[in-house]
């Protein structure tokens, strides 16, 4: 993972390349010619609908492209990154419509791009753009029921590496709550390179185990070192349940239709927070937006991991396979898997092997980017009948040839920092057989 976490670093880095406004002024002389699309009338609806979501003010994109003076500036290299299939950023290599959170443009309606950026990039008749798409302010998907905050802003130095850091957030809630969305919101987002964020409290339903995470590759090396804001011994005796992520790249955590996450009442949210410097003193104060869910009767989902922690990376090699693998204790609905690697991961394939050994390939990534963290959302949910197997292999490149290397002279094994390396896949998923009361507690699933 990069030094700077954020995606605004990793964009700003693309913009350097592919060359400022000013110099996209040279290009704006070209004469217009005939008969090629608008931005009012061909190219605004594609960016409202496919771009807008990042290309705004306050967003993660460096550069709003809202109007028409926003984007003509980087006609070009709306062009390039279009024409490459770079932008959108979509990852997996799948038909159309296999996943719910496609970010993905039509050929028709990448075609209009380049024409129009070829053609002169016309503004057009102003009275044939749409009306520009509003936002809630400081939020993805409207404004939460519930905002929830760390207690005090995190300060970081300068330079350093910094361990990872546990916050913790009260809920007081009196009752269960069933929640449809989550999402996380770094205050400072140069600075934030993940959070996980975990819900301790007192079962009040009894949650039966179904990952079997394969436990020979699951150990991790000890941490030696502890952040300055350590976890709290008093909750460790209460279940520690993942119920959300934030890292480069992810959006709002919204649970398919027909299921929410349950919260217990009287609650408490733990923040595992990774920082990395920037060269400046700085804080972060991350938040939580809540929405809770109206549907009557939603099946529980639920969010784990599964992981190969005991891999090594040889030096200089560029092409290095890491398999890891789960087993499913009971017959379980599979909503969504994340990739997770940091800079040398190249690609990943996930298959699910069922009980009597057929094997079929569920996602695969073969153009695997660290800036964009993806939870790839089954439009059909995956059945799975308990013995099956999902089996992730991620590769990896640890030479001189990976641009993004910080050392190909060195062996990499599993670790926090940027310079180290993780083979991770997070899980979301639902059991068939729904929990039944009581306050059994499961063993810890990752």
């Amino acid at each position: 993972m990069r030094t700077k976490a954020s995606l605004v670093a990793a964009t700003l880095l693309w913009i350097a390349a592919m060359g400022s406004p000013s110099l996209h002024g040279q290009y704006s002389r070209r004469p217009v010619e005939k008969n090629v699309p608008t931005f009012s009338k061909d190219v605004a609806p594609i960016i409202f609908k496919n771009c807008a979501g990042c290309h705004r003010p306050g967003e993660i994109a460096p550069m709003s492209l809202l109007t028409y003076e926003e984007a003509r500036p980087w006609a070009k290299a709306i062009r390039d990154e279009v024409g490459d299939r770079h932008m959108p950023p979509w990852h997996a290599d799948a038909p159309a419509g296999t996943f719910h959170n496609e970010r993905l443009l039509s050929d028709a309606d990448r075609a209009t791009l380049i024409a129009w950026a070829n053609g002169g990039a016309p503004k057009g008749d102003p009275a044939a753009l749409p009306p520009t798409p509003t936002f809630p302010e400081g939020w993805s998907a409207g404004k939460p029921d519930v905002v929830l905050e760390m207690p005090d802003a995190y300060k970081l130095p300068a330079d350093g590496t910094i361990e990872y850091e546990y916050f913790y957030i009260p809920t007081n809630f009196t009752e269960p709550k069933w929640v449809k969305s989550i999402e996380i919101r770094p205050g400072n987002r140069e600075v934030v390179h993940h959070v996980l964020v975990y819900y301790r409290a007192k079962p009040d339903i009894a949650r039966t185990p179904v990952l079997r995470p394969n436990e020979k590759n699951s150990a991790t090396p000890n941490r030696r070192t502890r952040g300055r804001s350590p976890r709290r011994t008093d909750l460790q005796d209460l279940p520690q349940r993942l119920i959300a992520s934030y890292a480069p790249g992810t959006t709002v955590q919204v649970a398919p239709a027909g299921t929410a996450f349950r919260l217990e009442p009287g609650g408490t949210f733990e923040l595992q927070m990774h920082y990395t410097t920037n060269g400046e003193e700085t804080s972060d104060r991350t938040k939580i937006g809540i929405t809770f869910s109206s549907e009557p009767s939603p099946r529980e989902l639920r969010a784990g991991q599964f992981i190969n922690g005991v891999f090594t990376l040889p030096a200089g090699n560029p092409d290095v396979a890491v398999t890891a693998d789960v087993e499913f204790a009971q017959d379980t609905t599979v909503w969504a898997l994340l990739p997770h690697t940091h800079l040398r991961g190249k690609k990943w394939d996930y298959k699910l092997i069922l009980p009597g050994g057929e094997t079929k390939t569920i996602l695969s990534v073969p153009n695997y980017d660290f800036n964009w963290q993806t939870y790839y959302m089954f439009k059909e949910p995956l059945l799975v009948p308990k013995g099956a197997r999902i089996v992730s292999t991620a590769w990896y490149d640890n030479s001189a040839g990976n641009k993004s290397n910080p050392d190909p002279k060195a062996d990499v094994t599993w670790g926090d920092q940027t310079w180290e390396e993780m083979q991770y896949t997070g899980i979301l998923f639902s059991p068939v057989q729904p929990p039944a009361p009581g306050s059994a507690q499961p063993a810890r699933e990752r």
